[in-house]
């Protein structure tokens, strides 16, 4: 009797999870280290699970070209922005992805770009490499302080919360936060519950960790970029369409903003000439926020028991409830 087919959209996924997925499915595993659609489409027809990441896009084209055999989507990821709900529903297809596991990994990388950003540890560097560090003046190179900055955060779930306690250690003025809710975790740091624009006005430092969604889509838009101070910095570990990225472009240029750190942007990977490249006032990472050994490592095991959930007709371990 045959077993029901994995798909794994994506090559170097830790072992670990690999061999348990191999306990109980014929795993197939793509072979390229940039996965194509095209190659995606080829391989999925028949799998019982796709095992994919933010990079490929699941729509009802690619769900029709798998079949009726397919009935659970596991993702390597949080967010889900790249997966078509309503497909799934139509479908009947189950969607899981790998919350909490991710939470510690991803505001270490929030409190580093945005200290990174704001000290301009990037635009040193390139100095010191090219010989830019001579005749300096005690002004060279100053960036702004966190203390007693006034700190915001648009979205306060696990990774906001998160990010709001390690940067309340550095004895901000001020912290003030989004959310649908107010959440107790952050009141306990000072937090203040706000509307977004009164954030961006008051910000010296803003944040977004919020999910992208038809709602939160250009949150940060050309008229919120206005009302933002001078020497504001913008840092996004969200996704890249959460921002106006022409606006901010533009922003930028004119100097009407301190600067950006950005570990997400539109499209992925950012084109070599677009102008963020060739910004001094912006940090740009690619897209590596949960970059951590033992946080992907678990990422990929929860997403394997999210998948095997599904055969065994029992709850996912987390399931993306629509």
């Amino acid at each position: 009797m045959s077993r029901p087919k994995v798909l794994v959209a994506m090559k170097l996924v830790p072992e670990i999870a690999i061999d348990l997925l191999r306990k109980r499915f014929d795993v197939e595993v793509c072979d390229s280290i940039q996965v194509t659609r095209a190659e995606i489409m080829k391989k999925v027809p028949g799998k019982f699970a796709i095992f994919c990441s933010p990079w490929n896009k699941i729509d009802e084209e690619l769900i029709k070209t798998a079949g009726p055999s397919l009935k659970v989507v596991g993702t390597f990821s949080v967010g889900y922005d790249h997966v078509d709900l309503n497909a799934l529903k139509k479908y009947g297809i189950r969607l899981g992805n790998t919350p909490d596991v991710l939470t510690e990994a991803v505001a270490e990388t929030t409190v580093g770009l945005l200290i990174a950003t704001t000290r301009r540890f990037f635009e040193a560097n390139h100095a010191v490499k090219t010989g830019g560090w001579k005749d300096v003046t005690p002004v060279w190179m100053c960036g702004r302080g966190i203390k007693n900055s006034v700190v915001g955060i648009v979205g306060c779930g696990n990774i906001g919360t998160s990010t709001a306690k390690k940067l309340k250690t550095f004895e901000i003025s001020q912290l003030l936060y989004t959310s649908r809710t107010e959440k107790p975790a952050v009141k306990a740091l000072g937090g203040k519950l706000v509307a977004i624009d009164e954030l961006v006005e008051q910000s010296d430092f803003i944040i977004l960790s919020i999910a992208l969604n038809k709602d939160t889509k250009f949150i940060i838009n050309k008229e919120r970029i206005a009302k933002m101070k001078s020497h504001a910095v913008l840092v996004n570990i969200g996704r890249g369409e959460l921002i106006d990225q022409d606006a901010l472009i533009e922003a930028l240029q004119e100097k009407r903003i301190g600067g950006a750190g950005l570990d997400v942007m539109t499209p992925e990977p950012l084109p070599l000439d677009s102008p963020l490249m060739k910004m001094d006032n912006v940090v740009l990472l690619p897209h590596i926020g949960s970059a951590s050994i033992e946080t992907r490592t678990e990422m990929a095991i929860l997403t394997a028991k999210n998948i095997i959930a599904v055969l065994d007709n029992t709850a996912m371990p987390k399931e993306v409830q629509f």
